[in-house]
């Protein structure tokens, strides 16, 4: 038994991350915390003292009538094409320093999301050469 499982009970965990934050994010990735494909749970799993060291859980629960795999990813090209974090725009001027005079980038996209396994999804990105 974990020596702080008085610490982090449900009632607790729950206040530390409320059911609500998955519909905030969302509506924040989607602009609809209905098209959310999972609920998003907040568990302590164990601690190791001598590590020093916490281990927590985010679980991920699939929501009724929703695909968690398909809808983890189907909205990501949006979302990476604009996304400061991630930076598209970035990455292909870096890339056109890579090509230095062999080739300039022109126009980019992201294409819908693959997928290749249960496991891996891939979002292709193409990039026009001028």
């Amino acid at each position: 038994m974990s020596q702080f499982t008085k610490i982090f009970t449900e009632k607790n965990l729950t206040q530390l991350f409320p059911p609500e934050r998955a519909d905030d994010f969302f509506e924040a990735l989607f602009g609809d915390a209905s098209d959310g494909a999972y609920d998003i749970v907040l568990k302590h799993i164990n601690d190791d003292p001598q590590e020093k060291k916490l281990y927590f859980e985010l679980q991920l629960l699939e929501r009724p009538r929703k695909c968690l795999a398909c809808n983890l990813t189907y909205g990501l090209p949006e979302v990476f094409s604009r996304h400061p974090i991630i930076n598209i725009n970035k990455l292909v001027e870096d890339i056109d320093q890579l090509l230095g005079d062999k080739a300039t980038t022109g126009n980019w996209s992201l294409l819908s999301t693959q997928t290749v396994s249960n496991e891996i999804h891939s979002i292709p990105l193409v990039i026009d050469l001028e």
